[in-house]
């Protein structure tokens, strides 16, 4: 983040001469004209076949060849050509500028994330400007010209879409699997934090996330619903029929929507609060340990009942004053004494919650009935969990350690919470000037992507013409390397950190991402469809994104750790996504 400000200055170093250069081309923009048979050079001779001859020669025709095939300048000013170079130019430019716009938004938004936190602003505002620019190329895609020129050029917002989240979910994945792999542990079946001796081992090296990022996968998965609904209800044979079938996945799309922003919301409140729940079964969980270690007998009678006589002896151990009950202070010193090795927690939040558990009476007191009582009520739990039996012997060993250990795991798999190497919990510095700075960013960012969105469907339009390559394959290839460049390197060199947290967040931003594709981008895209009475016809283009992320986000929704092999599934989702739309549409005629 120290650099992010730098880095865009010298982005804008290299736009602001790419934008002159578009200023420049416009000044010498010129179309052909037919030639007039009159203006032609003249011998004196008016012969009539003479000038059919001329007229129709093969250089004449040429010319007037070219001269039919013009391009209409976007906005009036900015260059437009009918050539494939030309064209190809125009897209590497406006391209190179939507990237510089997605770095604004990305770099700005994480600023603001710094100061204001999540919540409102990291569960609602960011996610909506991450598919800021997406949602820009698709719906300028469908707003230009006439009814049959959006249906033409609407496929480009088709391809964008279905682009960008198989990209995110293939190549990316895949490769921020490679570079922040680990070595495996053997006994634990997860990725040791920055230890990577195994090196390209298929199975020994991968990484681990969090249970967090196995729910943001499954909110994935549940995304697509709308594409599902559309697609099934384009059987219906009248046309009114299918119109309704947009208007139903339209709503249900911005219902899934709004309802995923408002999870966003109140997502940091649910990992604290489930997170501190953890924490307190781990104390409980050690505490047994202890308790059973110092237990001079077993801890149950043959009645499955507590022993009141050894329970009694180590309740006088913890009683430092001798007076009957356990304080605050005296329970404290226990949990210091226990040492928990494993968790770094608050040891006065923890010894409240351990009263409000004990002490029924409300005194803050615990005596030797609530002791008791207490410590059976936790036995229970630990039972349950932990897979044991009522039987009183050696068994109540085994299914303590074993409640110990899901314990372990449960607080493993919620994440840490701890700020990472070179980050700072401490507040921002200058917060008004970072604020201030970070809404230069977005609106730059914003405006950069509203501006050039037009000129890069249309140059993308204009090159499908000049090369007759269908424009899906193109956006689907082009667009997203510039939507969602910045977001691929910051994915890349965040999961190149090696460490469970950061390979968490990685991919729950990639999951999330997609997330927004499929109901915000989607939403645009059928608003556009529903509106100005467009047909629907993107069945391979649907299907493609349904498998991609039905088998991802199944593959991540049960699963927190993925060996190396498993990026060799994402990058062949890739070509495969492509071969099949190329074999549904264009060999199977599904279009």
């Amino acid at each position: 983040m120290r650099n992010s400000f730098s880095f865009n200055r010298r982005h804008l170093v290299l736009t602001i001469p790419i934008l002159l250069l578009l200023l420049l081309i416009t000044t010498v923009h010129s179309r052909y004209s037919p030639f007039d048979p009159s203006d032609l050079i003249s011998d004196g001779v008016h012969n009539n076949q003479s000038l059919n001859q001329t007229t129709s020669s093969p250089f004449h025709l040429a010319l007037k060849s070219s001269a039919e095939e013009t391009c209409e300048q976007t906005y009036g000013f900015l260059p437009c050509t009918t050539t494939v170079i030309g064209n190809l130019f125009l897209i590497l430019v406006y391209g190179y500028l939507m990237f510089f716009a997605a770095t604004y938004l990305s770099s700005g938004s994480e600023l603001l994330l710094q100061i204001l936190g999540p919540g409102i602003i990291g569960g609602l505002f960011l996610p909506v400007l991450g598919a800021l620019p997406d949602a820009l190329l698709i719906l300028v895609s469908g707003l230009s010209g006439s009814t049959e020129t959006a249906q033409s050029q609407v496929s480009v917002g088709m391809g964008l879409l279905a682009g960008s989240t198989v990209m995110l979910l293939t190549v990316i994945w895949g490769s921020c699997v490679v570079v922040g792999k680990c070595d495996m542990s053997e006994t634990e079946n997860s990725a040791i934090d920055r230890k990577d001796t195994k090196r390209f081992s298929l199975t020994g090296s991968g990484v681990s996330t969090d249970i967090w990022t196995c729910y943001a996968a499954r909110i994935m998965a549940i995304s697509i619903l709308p594409f599902i609904v559309v697609q099934l209800l384009q059987t219906l044979h009248s046309t009114s029929g299918k119109h309704l079938a947009v208007l139903i996945g339209l709503i249900l799309s911005l219902a899934i929507l709004i309802s995923y922003c408002l999870y966003q919301v109140f997502q940091p409140w649910i990992q604290e609060r489930k997170l501190k729940y953890t924490r307190h079964k781990l104390v409980m969980s050690g505490i047994l340990k202890h308790l059973k270690q110092r237990a001079l007998g077993r801890l149950l009678a043959d009645d499955s009942s507590l022993d009141e006589s050894v329970v009694q002896k180590l309740f006088n151990t913890i009683d430092e004053n001798g007076d009957g009950c356990l304080s605050a202070s005296e329970l404290k010193a226990l949990v210091i004494g226990i040492r928990f090795e494993e968790i770094d927690f608050d040891k006065d939040d923890a010894v409240s919650k351990l009263i409000k558990d004990f002490d029924k009476t409300n005194d803050n007191l615990i005596n030797f009935r609530e002791f008791i009582n207490g410590i059976q009520k936790w036995l229970d739990e630990a039972m349950r969990v932990g897979g044991g039996s009522p039987d009183p012997g050696p068994r109540t060993h085994k299914y303590l350690d074993n409640f110990h250990d899901k314990t372990k795991k449960a607080h493993a798999l919620l994440g840490s919470k701890e700020p990472e190497e070179g980050e700072s919990d401490g507040g921002v510095k200058n917060p008004r000037w970072t604020s201030f700075k970070a809404s230069l960013m977005l609106l730059a960012g914003a405006v950069i992507a509203a501006a050039f969105a037009d000129p890069l469907v249309d140059a993308v339009d204009n090159f499908s013409d000049a090369t007759s390559i269908p424009t899906f394959f193109i956006s689907f290839i082009a667009l997203p390397l510039a939507t969602n460049s910045s977001e691929a390197v910051s994915a890349i060199i965040f999961a190149s950190r090696k460490k469970v947290t950061t390979a968490s967040l990685t991919f729950s931003e990639l999951y999330g991402a997609v997330t927004m594709n499929n109901v915000l981008c989607l939403s645009v895209f059928l608003a556009l469809v529903y509106f100005r009475e467009l047909t629907w016809d993107f069945s391979a283009e649907v299907l493609v994104i349904c498998i991609v992320c039905i088998v991802m986000g199944a593959f991540a929704s049960f699963r927190t750790t993925f060996p190396l092999w498993t990026c060799f599934l994402a990058y062949f989702l890739y070509p495969f996504s492509l071969v099949l739309v190329y074999v549904l549409d264009y060999v199977l005629g599904w279009s």
